[in-house]
């Protein structure tokens, strides 16, 4: 039998819970995608001590290390041996399917070296779970021109370094040999890139859009990003050249820089960049020192610029557990 309450009784009710309302879950910063560079893995201490300091800045970040291999050798053998479409492809399953990451409204991501082109390429690719902030540090954005990973007696690097330059547009190293397919080549008169770099790179090219045909969902997934900070290393000389942290052209000649705000690619927005820009969301940043050399004071300024709750946030996972790496 339904029985009413009377009126007042149900407005002190409706006072209390005015005055008392349901507690709700604190918000965290959203989840935190790293991806290391060439010879590095994903356990490595040094990684893991920048993934400490961002939860030391934004408390309760959720930090996963990207990997391509649970065994951190393994994982560091892909840095230079794979095919970076399948390892893309492979990365965009593991997310989506992760428990936690895959519940989030959005991650940031942070990328170091090679991994800030490999970040971008999953953005352009699949996007899921969405990239809000995208972080880069000494990446080769518009590819390298020369292969310069290699120490002075590391003749083992050498010797790898030599079959990338003996066959740089054979279809057996595009899809074997990680530089490889993030070279780019240019006709030093025109500018423009040669007709085998177009034809034949398994990476670069594709997700610059550089090709005839454009990839039009790229544009909109890179222009979905709230901001897309790319930091270029002063004195680095192992990125060559440079600016192309920058999305910039250098001419192998003369030297000549040619900006991205000068470049087609921009100018015709054929990977969002130009409409990334309109919105406020594209930044170039210059710090200190040769390739990835960070200190935690610039890490933890990025970390409190562009990654703190403030910006974005979520209700986190029912069972707050942090990735544990053995180590």
């Amino acid at each position: 039998m339904l029985h009413l309450l009377p009126l007042s009784t149900i407005l002190l009710l409706l006072r209390t819970i005015v005055a008392n309302p349901i507690s709700t879950p604190q918000s965290q910063p959203l989840p935190l995608l790293i991806w290391h560079g060439l010879g590095d893995n994903y356990a490595a201490e040094g990684l893991h001590t920048v993934g400490d300091l961002a939860n030391a800045t934004n408390p309760g970040t959720f930090v996963y290390y990207i990997r391509l291999d649970e065994s951190p050798d393994s994982d560091k053998t892909a840095t230079f041996f794979g095919n970076l479409t399948e390892q893309v492809a492979q990365v965009c399953d593991d997310l989506a399917n992760h428990p936690i990451l895959s519940t989030a409204p959005g991650v940031n991501a942070l990328g170091f070296s090679q991994g800030g082109q490999f970040l971008r390429g999953f953005v352009e690719r699949c996007n899921f779970p969405p990239v809000k902030n995208l972080i880069t540090f000494g990446s080769q954005h518009n590819g390298i021109a020369r292969y310069q990973i290699c120490g002075a007696t590391d003749w083992l690097c050498k010797a790898y370094i030599g079959l990338l330059k003996a066959n740089t547009w054979g279809a057996w190293v595009q899809s074997h040999l990680v530089p490889a397919q993030y070279f780019r080549s240019t006709n030093d008169t025109t500018g423009e890139p040669t007709e085998e770099y177009l034809e034949s790179s398994n990476f670069l090219a594709d997700i610059n859009n550089e090709r005839k045909l454009k990839n039009t969902t790229y544009a909109k997934n890179l222009a979905s990003l709230d901001k897309f900070v790319m930091y270029l290393f002063d004195e680095d000389t192992t990125v060559i050249p440079k600016e192309s942290g920058w999305f910039a052209h250098v001419n192998g000649s003369s030297g000549e820089v040619t900006d991205l705000k000068d470049r087609d690619i921009y100018k015709e927005d054929w990977i969002g960049l130009k409409k990334l820009d309109e919105k406020g969301g594209l930044e170039f940043k210059t710090t200190e020192g040769g390739h990835m050399q960070l200190d935690d004071e610039m890490l933890m300024d990025v970390f409190k610029t562009y990654f703190s709750p403030e910006k974005a946030s979520w209700a986190g996972p029912t069972d707050k557990v942090q990735e544990q790496v053995e180590l």
